[in-house]
């Protein structure tokens, strides 16, 4: 994910707007929000403070149901793009393609990264 951050007015010394990339190796809104948005977060590089925000992220982290926690994560990212604490250029769309023959392959479904496991992939040749 590419990010631009639009430093505050009140503060010349970082110039113009900066664009930097999050990486993450976990694709869940948890890793995302806890350790970038959350106030005083490590890696809140930009000092990003909302008790607001926060108590959504907490909100959505204990969320059992898909659904609700799904509209929770919109509702913060808008929250947090709204803020300019997270304008987002793009979101990378992905697929997983495989031949006919290659069987026993799951595909996550919930994340960027598949995992690729291949403990019960066969080929029917």
């Amino acid at each position: 994910m590419v990010r631009i951050h639009f430093p505050p007015a009140e503060s010349s010394s970082l110039g113009s707007p900066q664009i930097r990339t999050i990486e993450s190796g976990v694709d869940d809104p948890d890793q995302q929000f806890y350790e970038n948005f959350v106030c005083g977060a490590v890696r809140n590089y930009t000092g990003y403070c909302n008790p607001e925000v926060d108590k959504l992220i907490d909100q959505q982290s204990a969320e059992a149901n898909r659904e609700k926690r799904k509209q929770l994560v919109w509702q913060i990212e808008r929250k947090l793009a709204e803020e300019q604490a997270r304008p987002i250029i793009f979101y990378p769309r992905n697929g997983t393609c495989t031949q006919p023959y290659v069987k026993g392959l799951v595909t996550m479904v919930n994340s960027i990264y598949n995992g690729y496991r291949m403990e019960d992939v066969w080929l029917d040749k």
